[in-house]
């Protein structure tokens, strides 16, 4: 196999360092992050099964799993007893989600609790108990004027767009970041690292699923989330918003970062995507190493790209063949899984790129 026409491989400094002299092993692991990105997320699910469920327990110990929006309910399937059924029941349902024309806000939410009640009710237990891994959940919660549903949402958003717009410190005017976190561990960044106000609150049972659905509920496609049990009181969104492709300080970590990711590119935040100047670079992701499919391997998928939220628009009246090519997209990307395997059994540092 060409790994480099299928799976790219990005690492900062230290983590090329540690590849160049010892290879990688999942002894070296400490944190993985998951990125939000809806659909996009459907084609790590063969790299997820294979590093979650099968690599790491290779060298057994407590990891932290740090996820927003489709990230976290990825890893949230990944901490169940049984997480390679879980992770495919998971994208079986992400799959098959269907929707009128014009769907409400209150018809998706439903869609979402729906799910998530399917593949985490009477588990939560399971999910906060996991002996390999720790569930950290990044949410936002709204100032105003976004501490209410109604005209304030649509008006709070176009304002906060705008701000961002002109620096991304200017979002905090309008949102904090609150990270739900498994209390058996510290955060692995801390919690003042940003211009970002950051709460950390304990995750239990209670706020577990009205959590995940927060960090998935996407402004104006959604509801937001009110008052999730045990944090502070407030109006709570998509975790992406602020922290899209999770640039965080890893680098505080003496192990490496491990990022099955659908890009090669990490975004900062949701409303920086039209931004190619605010790509993430710098200090804090000297210690990751990045997996994305190669462009290459891009062009062969259905669409010759990734499942993307679009598809809804594309594929509007046709949800079957959404399905078909979505499935499609999906078994192609089980090479993914074989090209690391490729890459960590003979790993040549003459195929990592600088991230």
């Amino acid at each position: 196999m060409n790994l480099a026409s299928v799976l790219a491989v990005r690492a900062g400094p230290r983590a090329a360092a540690h590849i160049a002299s010892h290879g990688l092993q999942p002894a070296d692991i400490d944190i993985v992050p998951g990125a939000a990105g809806g659909p996009k997320g459907l084609a790590l699910a063969a790299l997820d099964r294979e590093i979650l469920a099968a690599w790491l327990p290779r060298a057994p110990r407590l990891r932290h799993l740090v996820g927003a929006s489709i990230g976290a309910w990825r890893f949230a399937a990944a901490c169940t007893a049984d997480p390679a059924r879980s992770m495919d029941e998971f994208t079986r349902r992400y799959v098959e989600q269907s929707y009128p024309a014009r769907p409400s806000r209150r018809f998706v939410s439903d869609w979402a609790r729906s799910t998530l009640a399917a593949l985490f009710e009477g588990r939560e237990a399971e999910v906060l108990a996991n002996e390999r891994y720790t569930l950290d959940i990044l949410t936002v919660r709204g100032r105003w004027p976004l501490v209410a549903e109604g005209w304030r949402v649509a008006f709070g958003f176009g304002a906060a767009a705008c701000a961002n717009a002109v620096g991304r410190r200017h979002l905090a005017r309008f949102l904090d970041r609150v990270i739900f976190h498994d209390p058996r561990a510290t955060l692995p960044f801390g919690a003042c690292f940003d211009a970002f106000a950051t709460r950390e609150v304990e995750l239990t049972a209670r706020s577990l699923r009205p959590a995940l659905l927060a960090t998935a509920s996407i402004p104006l496609v959604l509801e937001g989330v009110a008052d999730i049990p045990d944090a502070p009181a407030g109006l709570y969104w998509d975790g992406g918003i602020i922290d899209y492709h999770l640039h965080l300080p890893y680098a505080a970590s003496p192990g490496l970062v491990l990022y099955p990711h659908f890009s090669e590119r990490i975004v900062p935040g949701w409303l920086d995507k039209s931004m190619p100047w605010r790509a993430a670079t710098g200090p804090w992701l000297d210690n990751v190493v990045l997996l994305a499919p190669s462009r290459e391997f891009l062009a062969t998928l259905p669409n010759g790209k990734l499942p993307d939220r679009g598809d809804f628009r594309r594929y509007a009246g046709d949800d079957a063949a959404r399905m078909r090519d979505w499935r499609r997209a999906m078994a192609e990307c089980e090479r993914l899984a074989e090209a690391f395997y490729a890459f960590v059994d003979r790993p040549d540092p003459s195929t990592v790129r600088a991230l």
